[in-house]
């Protein structure tokens, strides 16, 4: 009587299992945005890619000025036919949409901020989720009497050859180091002197 209960029991618990299983896998969703290329391919493609634009280059009619700055930064003033996309909301589903028309279009979304460094964050985001129609907007904004002022920011390049460097590390890093003998100083022995045995005194 008492293994049939047993019985029961753990079929029950099995039954339970299973159903929290498959109650599991009914309400699983996927993430909406999920990576298309990893870091370490992104920034070799964002280093070997022109990824840079300057003012003069909005006069290409597939280029669409993208401010990521806040609303209330962007009402204040902006770039002529730019479309205003918060950084924070840059992945919300309207959002997404956008970019996809954008690139089925074979559109290039130039995103822009008071500094190009403005533009890192979502550009970055977008260029792992498979965008490579995205580019940045090497400009400085500044506002003079409530106006606007746009201007071309000097991005800074390297003069170096990062390549060159890296290799260069690799190879000294091969470079095998043969470790030194330690000579250990001899050890001192300290000769024991015998104490002399003391002849008695008296006696015949």
């Amino acid at each position: 009587m008492k293994e049939l209960e047993k019985t029961k029991r753990i079929s029950i618990a099995l039954t339970l299992f299973i159903l929290a299983i498959l109650i599991g896998l009914l309400t699983f969703k996927r993430p909406k945005n999920t990576y298309a290329i990893n870091t370490q391919e992104t920034l070799h493609k964002i280093t070997n890619t022109n990824v840079l634009v300057t003012l003069n280059s909005l006069e290409n009619p597939n280029y669409i000025p993208v401010d990521v700055r806040s609303p209330f930064e962007f009402e204040k003033g902006h770039l002529e036919n730019a479309i205003n996309i918060h950084t924070p909301d840059i992945l919300n589903e309207k959002n997404i949409a956008f970019f996809n028309e954008l690139k089925a279009t074979n559109k290039t979304a130039i995103l822009y901020g008071n500094t190009p460094q403005d533009a890192n964050v979502p550009f970055v985001f977008l260029y792992q989720l498979g965008y490579d129609n995205i580019k940045i907007l090497t400009i400085e904004n500044s506002y003079a009497q409530n106006k606007l002022v746009s201007k071309n920011y000097e991005v800074e390049t390297l003069k170096t050859d990062i390549r060159a460097f890296i290799d260069e590390s690799v190879k000294n890093s091969e470079v095998k180091v043969i470790p030194k003998k330690i000579i250990q100083p001899p050890k001192k022995i300290i000769p024991v002197q015998k104490k002399k045995k003391k002849i008695p005194e008296g006696g015949c």
